[in-house]
């Protein structure tokens, strides 16, 4: 039976896998955890174990490891791109400092670990379209910097120690049931629900910037398939290209319009976010993941859509 320990698990995909993964392991085989208590996340905390915890204390993990007889760790704590260009040394040390603290704690207690990376991981220099599962990545921010090197490091621990470490690359994740954190990608949430509120959206990302994009359901299947994945088929393991669809902020407001006619779309750009977001590829392949565990999403931009409005709809009444 898995036990797993669940950090960060009152973030954007935190929140979500946590409750997702009690349904499918049970709630007392789940172990959320999160460096403080946050409002309006009573219903996870009181589903099942909750463990305030901070990456950055090894000793803290160990015991929490030790505590629940914890055998996988899904480590979703981290700073996203757009806060950690405003604080780099902090990026570092929580998605690097952090990161390695789990690696260890895998290490001795033979732990599985799960660390997803990004398309920020990838550079200017990246070929941008239908970008390759292997490929030069010289990222521009330092979350990207963390990235590359946790996917590094990552490798390293199960070549060097043999831990079952395993990962992919997200685009940018789209839900309604939580707001992101800080990630250049925000907008494609925000505009939801600004359709459902307001009939008009002002958007950072400028028109014709397209981005690799991923409805949350389907990212949340990512990390429980691979996971359960066969490891003698993992070539790859830790930085999976996964994708759904890509599209630029005036592609989703057509498929908005498609169910509200009215919407309007304007652009106010922030030009930190877009030069992030110019740095980054297109588009991914995501051949590899396919062929390795099986990768298939199920939504694409207009059953996204359609979805999210129903669901907003009902959530801003």
């Amino acid at each position: 039976m898995r036990k797993i320990l669940v950090t960060g698990a009152l973030g954007q995909i935190g929140s979500e896998l946590t409750m997702k993964l009690r349904d499918t392991y049970g709630n007392d085989n789940i172990i959320a955890s999160s460096r403080r208590i946050k409002e309006g996340h009573e219903k996870l905390i009181e589903s099942g174990p909750f463990e305030v915890l901070n990456i950055n204390d090894g000793k803290e993990v160990s015991n929490v490891v030790r505590k629940h007889n914890v055998n996988t760790i899904i480590n979703l704590a981290a700073i996203l791109s757009a806060v950690g260009e405003k604080d780099p040394l902090a990026c570092w040390n929580v998605n690097m400092n952090g990161l390695i603290n789990i690696l260890e704690v895998g290490k001795e207690e033979k732990c599985q670990v799960f660390t997803p990376s990004s398309i920020a991981a990838f550079g200017p220099n990246t070929p941008p379209d239908n970008t390759p599962q292997d490929t030069i990545q010289r990222p521009s921010t330092i979350y990207g910097v963390t990235k590359v090197a946790g996917e590094i490091l990552c490798d390293y621990y199960f070549k060097k120690f043999g831990v079952d470490t395993r990962g992919v690359r997200f685009p940018g994740l789209i839900s309604y049931e939580t707001l992101p954190g800080g990630g250049t990608t925000d907008y494609a949430v925000h505009i939801y629900y600004d359709a459902v509120k307001n009939k008009e959206y002002t958007s950072f990302i400028d028109k014709g910037t397209k981005m690799d994009m991923m409805y949350m359901p389907d990212a949340l299947d990512a990390i429980i398939n691979l996971m359960e994945a066969d490891p003698s088929k993992l070539i790859h393991r830790n930085a999976f290209n996964v994708t759904a669809m890509s599209f630029a902020p005036e592609e989703l407001a057509d498929s908005i319009r498609k169910i509200i006619p009215e919407f309007k779309l304007k652009y106010d750009v922030d030009h930190v976010r877009q030069a992030i977001a110019e740095s980054w590829p297109n588009s991914l392949d995501d051949t590899a993941a396919r062929e390795e565990w099986g990768w298939n999403p199920k939504y694409d931009i207009d059953s996204m859509t359609k979805d999210m409005l129903e669901k907003l709809s009902a959530k801003l009444k």
